[in-house]
């Protein structure tokens, strides 16, 4: 027998949501981790961006770590990764998506992401003292992001 009624939107007054059900509701959607998804989808925007800049012209990163900290970073950006640029920030790009689409994912794989978030930042920083401009508080904020979406990631999500 159909219980719902047509005055309650089709639930008995006993069945209808309470008010206070529908704002546990409101609250639940408002702490879906928000930055969490921003950030997923800006590295796969940047993914996408150092693909197509390899593609188009790969010797615009000839220079990027001509200010490296150390010697074996200046010697094996020029030594290894400009022998064959299209390759190496084509797997760049790769760890940039994989690292969004964990974001994306949510739950352990967000997490991850996140770890893996930092973890790009902190290998930023031996490319030399210009690239600290944009890399230290960057990696600030995403820290601050990551533990205060860390607790809506569930583990037990796929």
């Amino acid at each position: 027998m159909d219980t719902r009624s047509t005055t309650t939107g089709g639930w008995t007054p006993a069945q209808a949501p309470s008010p206070d059900t529908h704002a546990t509701t409101l609250r639940h959607l408002h702490s879906v981790p928000v930055a969490t998804t921003a950030v997923g989808g800006f590295y796969l925007a940047m993914a996408g961006i150092n693909a197509g800049l390899a593609i188009a012209d790969a010797s615009l990163y000839r220079h990027f770590a001509d200010a490296g900290l150390f010697g074996f970073v200046r010697d094996g950006w020029a030594q290894v990764v400009m022998v064959h640029p299209q390759v190496w920030v084509a797997l760049l790009a790769a760890a940039e998506a994989l690292i969004g689409a964990s974001l994306l994912a949510g739950g352990r794989f967000a997490r991850a992401g996140w770890m893996g978030v930092l973890a790009f930042h902190v290998l930023l920083l031996p490319f030399g003292f210009g690239v600290w401009i944009y890399a230290v508080p960057a990696l600030v904020f995403f820290a601050w992001l990551a533990h205060r979406d860390w607790r809506f990631l569930r583990v037990s999500s796929p």
